[in-house]
């Protein structure tokens, strides 16, 4: 499978990549800075806008033991408990009709990452255009299967996914309806660093499940983004901000809107860049073939002069014989008067 469809879309390696802004909760739970970061994002050039659609209670247990904490040193989100971290981040419900509303009428395509499944069910009363199954969701097999008989079109994190267990997640995707899916690289750190993101792996996953592949990005700045072009993918999500100083649950790995414009102008032009094996010089370039090297007469010479280093040199422009007859012709008596500049040719040695 090439290509998918995304609201009358095309998705694959033959088109330039289709580049998602992820709100997430960088919104800071208000609607009118929501509707901000549609705005910026249409203006950048960005081709969709990605919600999350869960609440604190659909995503984990208000519990305050120690498996509900986050206690990693280098955790972004250190100290917090997962229900306040979920609480504080999560898009209320009732916005997202609006939303999606909104972010349609300034041309953008705008869906959603459910969690759960009751999420999925409450999106479909929205008839969002397709489904974004987060990284770690991925083995959610329930949720999986609810989100492929939607018959929607799917895209899906891999992150922290065995090959075994995303083996698993594309098989429940294709057995309960779902043939038009893309594949996102992802590596599920926050941020992520640009040693970490493997993006060999993109090629890999092409091959392996015939389906369009594309980065979920978490890494600092556009490197690893505009890097993964050429390895074939097909989409590129990263998360967004209308400034990292505004703050917001993702602003420190978030893009912001002069960012976004550049990643998306970038990628495409990192896309036209790959084009196809070629040698010889493209249609462009020859007309700026007569200026690589020839030889040429550098001395005013009389017929039967003997051509030698004193009388001939290898110059630019290239309208003369190529310099691999240098030693061919050196010691050719010349067959008629020539003057200096005079670009040497067959006729001038026999």
């Amino acid at each position: 499978m090439n290509e998918i469809y995304i609201d009358g879309r095309s998705i694959g390696q033959q088109h330039v990549p289709f580049v998602i802004a992820e709100l997430s909760g960088n919104h800071g739970q208000s609607f009118d800075y929501a509707k901000s970061m549609i705005d910026a994002a249409a203006e950048a050039g960005a081709h969709a806008i990605k919600l999350q659609t869960y609440t604190a209670d659909t995503m984990t247990l208000a519990c305050e033991l120690p498996d509900f904490q986050i206690d990693e040193q280098n955790n972004l989100w250190k100290g917090q408990s997962l229900h306040t971290l979920y609480q504080q981040a999560y898009t209320p419900w009732e916005w997202h009709e609006a939303l999606f509303g909104y972010a349609k009428s300034k041309g953008l395509i705008a869906f959603s990452s459910p969690f759960d499944i009751s999420a999925v069910d409450f999106l479909e009363t929205l008839d969002v255009p397709c489904y974004k199954i987060a990284s770690f969701e991925n083995n959610d097999l329930p949720l999986i299967k609810r989100i492929a008989q939607t018959g929607k079109p799917v895209i899906m994190s891999t992150g922290m996914a065995s090959l075994t267990e995303i083996s698993e997640a594309v098989d429940t995707l294709r057995t309960n309806g779902c043939s038009d899916f893309v594949l996102l690289k992802c590596t599920s750190a926050y941020p992520a660093l640009a040693s970490e993101a493997n993006l060999a792996t993109i090629t890999h996953l092409a091959n392996t499940f015939n389906c369009p592949v594309g980065l979920s990005d978490h890494t600092l700045g556009l490197g690893v983004a505009l890097a993964s072009v050429p390895l074939g993918a097909c989409v590129i999500e990263k998360h967004f901000v209308l400034s990292r100083d505004h703050g917001g649950v993702d602003a420190a790995f978030s893009l912001e809107p002069e960012e976004l414009a550049m990643l998306v102008r970038e990628s495409k032009r990192a896309f036209e860049a790959v084009g196809m094996v070629t040698y010889g010089g493209t249609v462009i370039e020859q007309d700026s073939k007569k200026y690589r090297r020839s030889i040429y007469i550098s001395k005013d010479v009389k017929k039967g002069d003997i051509l030698s280093a004193e009388n001939l040199r290898i110059v630019r422009p290239g309208f003369g014989l190529a310099p691999k007859y240098w030693q061919q012709v050196l010691g050719s008596r010349v067959t008629k008067d020539a003057t200096l500049g005079t670009a040497l040719t067959w006729e001038h040695i026999k």
